[in-house]
C-alpha cells in the first residue's frame, strides 16, 4: 500500500523504520513544524523529519493538519492509508475519510485504559503491571475507534516511563506492519471497544511531577520513575531551589526518617516518606549537570536537619 506516516517524536522512529523496510511504501511523512530548543533556541527538526529525509521521503510539515494545502496535497499524494504514531495534532474529519483504509493508530495502552496522550507515563505511576500497544482506526473520539490487534507488555519493577516506551516502541512497529498488512490483504476485521476499563490519561504537566515527600514510598517511587524522562520529576534542595531527579530505590528497612527529611552518609542519601526512606539516585540541581546524590550532599554541605521540598511537605 502507499503510505503518509504521520509522527513526530523519537518514540514514533523505530515504526517509521519498521514500515521503511516492509512491503508497503512510504510516500510521504507527516510531522510537527521544526521547534526551537536547546540553550540556543534554534529551530530543531523532529527526529522523524530528520530520518525521512535521510530516507529520501518527502516530508510535510503544516502549523495544522487543517490547513487546505495538507488536505490537498494528501489528496494528490493518492495513499491507501495513513499509519500514525505519537504525531502530536488532532486531525479534523476533513481528513480522516482522504484515504481509501482510513488512518491507523499506533497507541501505547491497550485500549480502552489509558486514552490519551501520556498513557505509560500513567500506568507507570498507577502502578500496572502490565500495560501494552494497540492499533486502531483514528474517528473524532480520542482514541474511541475500532481495534485492529494488541499487544502486551510486563511493566518491570524498576521500569521508568522512558524504558517501557522504548520496548513498546520497538514492538508496536512490528504490530503496526502487521496490521497494515492484514488491511492490504483483506483480512483485517476491527473490533470496536467495550464500554468497560475505560481510563484517561492526559499530559503531564510539570507540576504534577513535583514529589510529595508525605506520600508512601511506592507512590513516590512510582511517580518518580513515571516521570522520567518527561516531563522530569522534581523537589526542592534545602536552599529553596528545584533539584531534578532521577529514580529513588526504596528502602523499607529505614522507618525513622519523617517525610522529605534527609540523610547524607558516604556513599548514599536518604529521604523520608511517610512509610519508609528512599535513597536518592542521580540529582541535578539548578543549572547543572546530573550528579550522584552523594557528590551533591557533600558539596551542598547539608545542615543535619535539612529538608527536601520543605514547602510542600505538609502538601
Amino acid at each position: 500500500m502507499r503510505l503518509l506516516f504521520a509522527g513526530t517524536p523519537e518514540v514514533a522512529v523505530p515504526a517509521l523504520e519498521a514500515l521503511l523496510n516492509s512491503r508497503h511504501e512510504v510516500v510521504a511523512v507527516l510531522t510537527r513544524p521544526d521547534a526551537r530548543a536547546g540553550r540556543g533556541n534554534h529551530l530543531v527538526a523532529s527526529p522523524v523529519k530528520r530520518r525521512a529525509e535521510e530516507a529520501g521521503v518527502e516530508v510535510l510539515t503544516p502549523r495544522s493538519p487543517r490547513e487546505a494545502d495538507f488536505r490537498t496535497r494528501l489528496a494528490e499524494l493518492a495513499v491507501d492509508c495513513a499509519p500514525v504514531v505519537a504525531y502530536g495534532a488532532l486531525l479534523p474529519a476533513t481528513v480522516l475519510d482522504v484515504p481509501k483504509h482510513g488512518w491507523v493508530n499506533l497507541h501505547f495502552s491497550v485500549l480502552p485504559a489509558w486514552r490519551g496522550a501520556a498513557p505509560v507515563q500513567r500506568a507507570v505511576i498507577a502502578g500496572d503491571e502490565v500495560t501494552g500497544a494497540t492499533t486502531f482506526r483514528i474517528e473524532e473520539g480520542l482514541d474511541t475507534g475500532p481495534v485492529y490487534g494488541t499487544l502486551t507488555e510486563t511493566i518491570r519493577a524498576r521500569d521508568t516511563s522512558g524504558d517501557l516506551l522504548g520496548r513498546l516502541a520497538v514492538a508496536g512497529g512490528s504490530l503496526l506492519v502487521g496490521t497494515l498488512d492484514a488491511i492490504e490483504d483483506g483480512d483485517a476485521s476491527p473490533v470496536p471497544q467495550g464500554a468497560d476499563g475505560v481510563s484517561i490519561a492526559p499530559k503531564l504537566e510539570v507540576a504534577e511531577a513535583r514529589v510529595r515527600w508525605t506520600h508512601p514510598a511506592h507512590a513516590v517511587d512510582r511517580l518518580i520513575r513515571g516521570c522520567t524522562p518527561a516531563p522530569g520529576p522534581w523537589t526542592t534542595a534545602p536552599d529553596g531551589a528545584r533539584l531534578k531527579l532521577g529514580p529513588v530505590v526504596p528502602r523499607p528497612d529505614v522507618t525513622d526518617l519523617p517525610p522529605g527529611v534527609l540523610r547524607a552518609g558516604r556513599d548514599e542519601v536518604l529521604v523520608g516518606t511517610a512509610t519508609h526512606a528512599v535513597a536518592l539516585g542521580a540529582v541535578s540541581p539548578a543549572g547543572k549537570r546530573p550528579m550522584a546524590a552523594a557528590d551533591w550532599a557533600r558539596g551542598a554541605r547539608l545542615a543535619p536537619d535539612a529538608v527536601l521540598g520543605a514547602e510542600g511537605v505538609a502538601a
